[in-house]
């Protein structure tokens, strides 16, 4: 009997779908994308805009992909039907019509399921259905669009001789949000201020709300759930007082003044559940409660997909199966019936979300924590269990909480106290992300009150916090920057290009990435706006859903904008280090070798030189750093400086951070070991990588001397 073929993308999930499928199947992965546009053509960009159409040229991605698609091919002849299995997402929908294409389908039969179980598996290849040239299409677009803002605006950059390598469609929009950040932080001024309070010996303390009439109460229970913090709970303080003057003055009238309740509120609040994990929360939890990089909770879920544990974690959509739901209920009604909600719970996904899709779920919720403990590492353990009791605690009862509001009046001042005392845990005891109880007395209406003290404490107003990266990905997500599969890969090539660094969990803009958006707010302006990007995505979803052509729109944006705003850019004035002003640089188009880059395999470009013999020699011009190379005449091949090769093969000294400032930059000075005529030395240069090349740090050196450190150029250092 002949057997089948099912196409999967990822090599994880052969195994386990060879075993749910039996032996009349075959199962092969594509091991993700297996095209690319090529480097020919105009600006090398592999495709070409004629009017309204646009013409493509996908290539292998690299000798793999070649390999695989030859691989592919030889079984694909052996076999009496092809089922193509990628993932259940736009990106999945685009590697799923390469695949038909590379292997000459005539019609591509396609299945799509959100959980590799065998009910999930069987169901899905007993109702395949046709390609969506709709998702297709906005995937085509999106490598398009990427390509076209990548090639053709990261040339302006390289004319900066900085050591940037890349703008990019959503890269540079994140990176913009966070130097805004970084510059609120620069321009922040601290303010003093002071908050009062009063203590009761009833057993409580209040704070200073106002004066005139009772006020009204104007603060809104939140009902948003923050997956970046533990819980939201923050310090009580009062109303801020601007001068210690003004505090002294009601500390001593409240000291004056007989204390009286004039307003006693309590009352039972409802908290509702958390939806499910989506792409986003998940990211957002793990940092904050696994300190897991968004990058790390993506691989470690990957594992935790491919051996069918969870269901898909590329999602936007909060939607859960009614089986999922039922089965949820059943555990809770074995486990802990006072939990079981009247009804199931719906929550509510965002506008854009793909409903087709579901929620980030165990695929089996009764399945032992103690059996899955002894076969799982402790990474996709923990996350594991993360993403079970999210799912649990979804559809569970609402969480009780008992508020209690205290307003008492001094003289014409007034004051406040507010309590929190959980009534009942609900959700929380699998979602703990509620705050402690503060307990307030019974009290009266009218009741008078016994001060025991008063007094104030000064504080000073903060600048806003620089960003985690949890909560990087929840601005990304809440501005429309990217979709779920864009977040994690655009903060690692942002940490990749030396834009940003994380330092015990929080991010930073290096100089360079501060350089590369000040550029860019010059260049291309409207590149860096979250709304301007965000309207991208939608132009994409919209192509997505038949809404609109794909081809018809990227034709129209480059010919509206992005043409027009590259044509601007290059007359953008950039003032250099030495305070000259210089246009920026058209960009430069070199003669293309055949030649491909060792790391992204693109053609490396000729570059002119007559200390050569050849009178040019190689370089790759997408962005890989020192990737050089020069002819070799006895071998007759190009190969990268013998000095490169030998310093990767030596190991470098460790070096040292000083609390020395960089006379340039004001970045920390760091000791660099080094030997010279065969004794070893020390000397003192800038910390920051990018500055090896840069000019402007060329005389930043400083020697040991018997009086200290020393520059030929900065003279003696001081701390």
């Amino acid at each position: 009997m002949p057997k089948r073929l099912l196409v999967v993308e990822s090599p994880g999930k052969v195994k386990k779908l060879s075993e749910i499928l039996g032996a009349e199947w075959i199962v092969r992965a594509s091991c993700g994308h297996i095209r690319e546009l090529s480097d020919q053509g105009e600006d090398a960009l592999g495709f070409s805009m004629d009017g309204s159409h646009v013409q493509c040229n996908y290539v292998p991605r690299d000798q793999r992909s070649k390999e695989t698609i030859q691989q592919l091919k030889t079984v694909a002849k052996q076999v009496s039907e092809v089922i193509l299995a990628t993932d259940p997402d736009r990106e999945g929908e685009t590697i799923a019509w390469h695949l038909k294409e590379v292997l000459g389908l005539r019609e591509a039969k396609r299945v799509v399921y959100t959980e590799i179980t065998a009910s999930a598996v069987r169901s899905a290849i007993a109702n395949p259905r046709k390609l969506d040239l709709n998702l297709v299409g906005a995937g085509l677009c999106r490598d398009c669009l990427d390509k076209l803002v990548g090639y053709k605006g990261s040339p302006l950059l390289w004319a900066l001789n900085n050591g940037a390598k890349s703008v990019g469609r959503v890269q540079s929009a994140t990176l913009h949000l966070i130097c805004q950040r970084e510059r609120e932080i620069q321009s922040f001024v601290p303010q003093d201020y002071w908050s009062v309070w009063v203590d009761y010996a009833e057993g409580f303390r209040a704070f200073y709300l106002g004066t005139a009439n009772a006020p009204q109460e104007t603060q809104q229970e939140n009902e948003v759930h923050d997956d970046t913090k533990i819980n939201n709970q923050t310090a009580p303080e009062s109303t801020r007082v601007l001068s210690e003057a003004e505090a002294n003055r009601l500390v001593e009238a409240a000291k004056r003044h007989p204390h009286q309740v004039v307003q006693y509120e309590g009352k039972i609040n409802n908290r509702q559940p958390p939806p499910a994990f989506i792409t986003s929360t998940l990211q957002q939890a793990a940092g904050s409660r696994l300190r897991f990089t968004p990058e790390k909770t993506m691989q470690v879920a990957q594992k935790l997909y491919e051996a069918g544990l969870i269901t898909y974690m590329r999602t936007d959509s909060v939607m859960l199966s009614p089986e999922f739901c039922e089965s949820a209920r059943q555990w809770l009604e074995q486990n802990d019936p006072q939990n079981v909600p009247q009804r199931t719970a719906r929550h509510r996904s965002s506008k854009t979300a793909q409903e087709a899709h579901e929620a980030i779920r165990p695929t089996d919720v009764f399945r032992p924590s103690a059996e899955l403990r002894v076969q799982l590492p402790a990474d996709e353990f923990n996350l594991y269990v993360l993403i079970w009791k999210r799912a649990i605690a979804s559809q569970c009862r609402p969480a009780q909480l008992r508020k209690t509001k205290v307003i008492t009046k001094s003289g014409e001042i007034f004051w406040q106290a507010r309590g929190q005392v959980v009534e009942f845990l609900g959700y929380a005891r699998y979602w703990p992300n509620l705050g402690k109880d503060t307990i307030l007395p019974a009290l009266q209406q009218g009741q008078m009150l016994t001060l025991a003290d008063a007094g104030h404490e000064k504080k000073q107003t903060q600048p806003p916090p620089r960003y985690s990266e949890p909560k990087l990905v929840q601005l990304m997500e809440r501005k429309g920057i990217g979709r779920p599969s864009t977040y994690s890969p655009t903060i690692a090539t942002l940490k990749k290009r030396d834009y940003i660094q994380v330092t015990k969990e929080i991010i930073q803009p290096t100089a360079l990435g501060l350089e590369v958006d000040v550029f860019l707010q010059k260049a291309l302006p409207d590149l860096l706006e979250a709304e301007f990007t965000a309207k991208m995505e939608d132009a994409l979803d919209a192509i997505a859903s038949g809404k609109q052509p794909w081809q018809q729109y990227l034709t129209s944006w480059n010919q509206n904008y992005f043409a027009p705003a590259l044509a601007k850019a290059k007359t953008v004035v950039v003032t250099s280090g030495n305070g000259s002003k210089t246009a920026a640089v058209a960009e430069r188009k070199f003669e293309t070798s055949r030649t491909r880059c060792p790391d992204c395999n693109n053609c490396l470009a000729k570059i002119p030189s007559s200390k050569v013999k050849k009178k040019y020699f190689l370089k790759c011009q997408s962005g890989c750093e020192n990737v050089v190379l020069f002819w070799n005449e006895l071998k007759k091949a190009w190969e990268a400086p013998r000095i490169q090769e030998k310093a990767t093969k030596e190991e470098k000294p460790p070096s040292k951070i000083t609390t020395y400032s960089c006379p340039v930059c004001k970045k920390f000075l760091e000791e660099y070991s080094y030997t010279k005529d065969g004794q070893n030395k020390t000397m003192l240069r800038c910390s920051q990588p990018q500055s090896r090349q840069d000019k402007k740090h060329k005389d930043v050196a400083f020697f040991h001397t018997q009086k200290g450190w020393w520059s030929p150029k900065y003279g003696e250092l001081k701390s």
